[in-house]
């Protein structure tokens, strides 16, 4: 049976509505008292959570098209944004670190508790209020300029600075569908999976993480150097490690895409010294435009690790420090040496995947998706919005039913592990039971892309995905070609 996209848009905005009325009780409100009306806003939160899952799973197994699909992310963001950030308080902090260089500081050698006290540094967590700002100059630009224009005023700040990260949503939207032509997934398929996502709408979106700027910026970059203008590309991916440094990742392998872009495929030696040069000085040049615009340093570069004093499981470092230090007591120190030992790893890795990915192409982006995901797991700390990073370039390419599903599943549990006000833990009842929710959007994912006719879509490969004439409705026939 297939569905239309249209019931499954109204009941995701239907729950959109309810997640933003109850995020003013429940969400991210920058009060350190508790809001009157607590615990039916809550209810209302979660109540609206679950029809957003459920129309999520809907839209995937629906005929919706692409165009579809961006339209029915954009409906549901827009509530969202005119509520109060939920699952983090990072909007706050990132104001916090916009008055420090509003002040005339740099927010890379200064933190936002040297300043007199203000709605802004008071709405911002206590602990980051001591630490300087990991972000890059374009970030800082940003907030810099978003609190010259509203002063103290948060609400405002909060809605300006999530106007200014939502055109990484448009970026992202625009992009996906061209990367999706050279590394061969249908667009509305890898637009489900990437923008539609509760994990993207919820913690990117409606959390006012930067992340969102970084995800466009770094999707747009990587589909014109994929297609016609590889040196704009590289302006945009440079943008996107400005404002969060993990973007650089990608930059080596882009580096792959244009020297065989250049050559037709079978690069020279010049091609890969020109495409080098070039690469490098696009990039330098970026960042010293974006840091003398910004006002600020170079220090940003030894503040990266600033939130190395949270311990969150996510990262495998992490947690296998975590786990050896409570068998053993007398093993000070496990986290600090698995960290450094995971760093190593994550450093070898990401060689490996980088000279993996030699030929260019698709291949290279393939590669760098791949070194992204190392990255979020084997970093000293790893947060749930974090897999957004790869999961915007990864999604283009062709993935199996059983990939899919737990995508679905893992980005559910990623959404419903932090509670609603980003800093309230769950209590275990209430994990256990947002693990099974986690864990049923999996399988009816995989259930519906089995039992539908467009099941096959996930796990065929085009013999040419960047021949647009080629891909059907249905899908081709069945080759010998492996996933993507």
């Amino acid at each position: 049976m297939i569905f239309t996209g249209k019931c499954a848009t109204a009941v995701g905005l239907a729950g959109s509505v309810l997640i933003s009325l109850g995020a003013f009780g429940a969400g991210a409100t920058g009060r350190e008292s508790p809001v009157p009306g607590r615990t039916l806003a809550t209810v209302s939160l979660y109540f609206g959570l679950v029809l957003m899952l459920a129309a999520w799973v809907r839209l995937g197994q629906s005929a919706a098209s692409a165009r579809e699909i961006v339209r029915t992310t954009w409906l549901w963001c827009v509530p969202l944004l005119c509520a109060p950030p939920l699952f983090s308080t990072d909007l706050y902090t990132y104001l916090a670190q916009g008055a420090v260089a509003h002040a005339g500081l740099d927010p890379y050698t200064h933190v936002p508790a040297e300043l007199p006290p203000s709605p802004i540094t008071g709405s911002a967590s206590g602990g980051w209020l001591s630490i300087s700002s990991p972000y890059g100059p374009f970030q800082i630009l940003i907030v810099k300029s978003v609190v010259a224009v509203t002063g103290e005023n948060v609400l405002l700040g909060v809605f300006l600075t999530r106007l200014a990260l939502v055109p990484g949503l448009a970026l992202l939207c625009v992009a996906v569908p061209v990367l999706c032509r050279h590394l061969g997934a249908r667009p509305e398929q890898a637009l489900w999976m990437t923008a539609a996502n509760p994990l993207m709408v919820l913690c990117v979106v409606s959390g006012g993480h930067n992340d969102l700027l970084m995800a466009g910026l770094l999707a747009a970059g990587t589909a014109l150097v994929l297609t016609r203008a590889p040196g704009t590309g590289f302006v945009l991916v440079a943008l996107a490690a400005a404002v969060k440094a993990p973007a650089a990742v990608a930059l080596p392998f882009l580096v792959w895409v244009w020297a065989a872009r250049r050559s037709g495929g079978r690069p020279s030696a010049r091609d890969h010294v020109f495409a080098f040069v070039a690469s490098v000085s696009i990039v330098v040049t970026t960042f010293g435009l974006c840091t003398v615009v910004a006002g600020v340093g170079f220090g940003w570069l030894r503040t990266l690790s600033g939130n190395s004093v949270l311990e969150p499981w996510l990262s495998i470092p992490t947690a296998v420090g975590n786990i050896v230090e409570a068998v053993l007591p007398t093993a000070t120190g496990a986290v600090a040496a698995c960290r450094m030992a995971g760093c190593g790893i994550l450093a070898c890795l990401v060689a490996w995947l980088w000279w993996r990915s030699r030929a260019g192409g698709a291949a290279a982006v393939r590669g760098a998706a791949a070194a992204l995901l190392a990255t979020v797991v084997l970093a000293p700390v790893a947060l749930p919005w974090y897999f957004t990073w790869p999961l915007v370039l990864g999604a283009a390419a062709r993935w199996p039913v059983s990939r899919v599903a737990v995508a679905a599943g893992v980005s559910t549990w990623l959404v419903v592990s932090t509670h609603p006000d980003g800093k309230t833990l769950l209590p275990p009842w209430g994990f256990g039971v947002l693990v099974t929710l986690a864990i049923g959007v999996g399988l009816l994912t995989a259930f519906s892309r089995v039992s539908s006719s467009e099941c096959g879509s996930w796990h065929r490969e085009l013999p040419h995905p960047e021949d647009e004439t080629r891909v059907r409705r249905c899908g081709p026939p069945r080759t010998s070609a492996r996933p993507a």
